[in-house]
């Protein structure tokens, strides 16, 4: 296998891109060449995801891709849509290995000679048996590394396929996030973004079993102790695992960031009863008043569903008139998708493919406005901004401690620099632009 060439494709999550990082890593301790996607290659492995009907169909896209790349490539298949559905994977023309939730990690065990199957190779576990725990992180793509501290959710959301595609909750051992926080801070990364599957869980099955050794809270605490890490900001997060001891420390904390991302998916109780979301809206609005009462800038990103069964007009304008007066700084929609084996697809009260559509236009409208009022609210306030590595048409981006998205012309000297910016207007494109409030903190 010395010298072959292999690529990576990642669809979905922040925890995919952790992870994929983590198998690339795998295969070029065996001596394997990474490449792009878009070049040549010996083996393409596309991570799935399943979260929403267009991730599936996505795949046979990008298979496709890999096959115009190099017809005769050894094509994998892994991630959460290779755990649901294997069968049907394996069955898109061109793909000749499939590999479950616990597999993935040892997809180096399973190539033979890297000759092309009439049908693809299934290799994938009863989910029960996804019990142990996997540590990833990326690094070498991004200014910013995704670092995986859980994995896994013992919730049962009637909406959620992950549980079925990832198994039960389960933690890494705080030493060894701690370890890989500190192998990431020795690549010269300045950002590291805490993720999982159900980050706030964390601590459950930390040592294979359900009792909480550490809390998120006491994870919190020691990576904030972590040296050469400039900044910490914490992926999504669940609105009844966000402690207001946890946003207090943030607050305080030397590295953690004011940005928090909370599911809300409903502002009408009645759905979120229907989802067996584990909190009503009440405790949301507790959630943000307490956040912005410690970290008046904070910036807050909310997901929501939209279309889920049951949902009237009635629900929907709650939810919309629920958002509007909540002090939020922009929304993730998802438009809901029947998925398999979960108890939403056998709800009645279904609500129209266009209903569903017109609903989703509408929260994407008030999520622009939402940010647009965010960031107006950030104007003549001066903030660190971390540039990122890529020339988008002329143009450096960057984000915030506050994750204000701000640009500045082309200047590769910038990338993965930190620097003290007063944010002064904002562009026709959305975007904020800014003056230098003193030199680089850090380059």
């Amino acid at each position: 296998m010395m010298d072959k060439k292999v690529a990576f494709y990642t669809l979905g999550c922040k925890l995919n891109f952790s992870e994929t990082s983590t198998i690339a890593r795998s295969f070029q301790d065996e001596g394997f060449q990474k490449v792009e996607f878009n070049e040549h290659a010996d083996i393409y492995v596309i991570n799935t995801c399943s979260v929403t009907e267009n991730a599936d169909k996505r795949f046979k896209t990008i298979v496709k891709q890999a096959q115009k790349n190099n017809q005769d490539a050894f094509i994998v298949g892994v991630g959460c849509y290779a755990q649901l559905k294997p069968e049907e994977l394996a069955a898109v023309d061109g793909v000749d290995l499939v590999l479950g939730a616990t597999e993935k990690f040892k997809i180096t065990d399973y190539l033979n000679d890297l000759s092309k199957n009439d049908f693809g190779e299934v290799h994938s576990c009863e989910i029960q048996e996804a019990d142990f725990y996997v540590g990833s992180y990326s690094i070498g793509d991004r200014t910013r590394a995704f670092l995986k501290v859980q994995d896994g959710c013992d919730y049962k959301c009637t909406y959620c396929t992950i549980p079925l595609a990832r198994g039960i909750s389960r933690s890494d051992k705080l030493e060894n996030v701690l370890k890989n926080a500190a192998e990431i801070s020795e690549q010269n990364i300045k950002e590291i973004v805490l993720t999982g599957v159900n980050i706030g869980d964390y601590g459950k099955g930390e040592f294979g079993n359900k009792k909480h050794e550490h809390t998120f809270l006491d994870l919190v605490k020691a990576l904030d102790e972590v040296d050469g890490i400039e900044r910490l900001r914490i992926s999504s997060i669940e609105p009844n695992l966000l402690k207001n001891e946890t946003i207090d420390f943030v607050s305080e904390s030397n590295t953690f960031v004011p940005h928090f991302h909370i599911p809300l998916q409903s502002g009408s109780n009645d759905i979120l009863k229907l989802m067996r979301r584990r909190y009503l809206r009440e405790l949301y609005v507790d959630r943000v008043a307490q956040i912005k009462k410690v970290m008046p800038d904070a910036c807050i990103g909310v997901d929501v569903i939209v279309g889920f069964p049951g949902e009237t007009d009635e629900h929907f304008l709650e939810t919309y008139k629920f958002l509007t007066e909540l002090d939020i700084s922009y929304l993730h929609v998802f438009t809901y998708s029947e998925r398999d084996n979960t108890p939403a697809a056998e709800m009645s009260g279904v609500v129209s493919t266009k209903v569903r559509k017109k609903r989703s236009k509408m929260l994407r409208g008030l999520s622009a406005k939402k940010r647009r009022a965010f960031y107006e609210s950030q104007l003549g306030t001066t903030h660190t901004v971390l540039f990122e590595g890529e020339n988008k048409e002329g143009y450096i981006h960057g984000f915030t401690e506050n994750y204000v998205k701000v640009k500045a012309p082309w200047n590769p000297e910038l990338v993965n620099t930190l620097h003290q910016i007063q944010l002064t207007e904002i562009d026709e494109d959305g975007l904020v632009r800014f003056e230098y409030a003193k030199a680089a903190v850090s380059a």
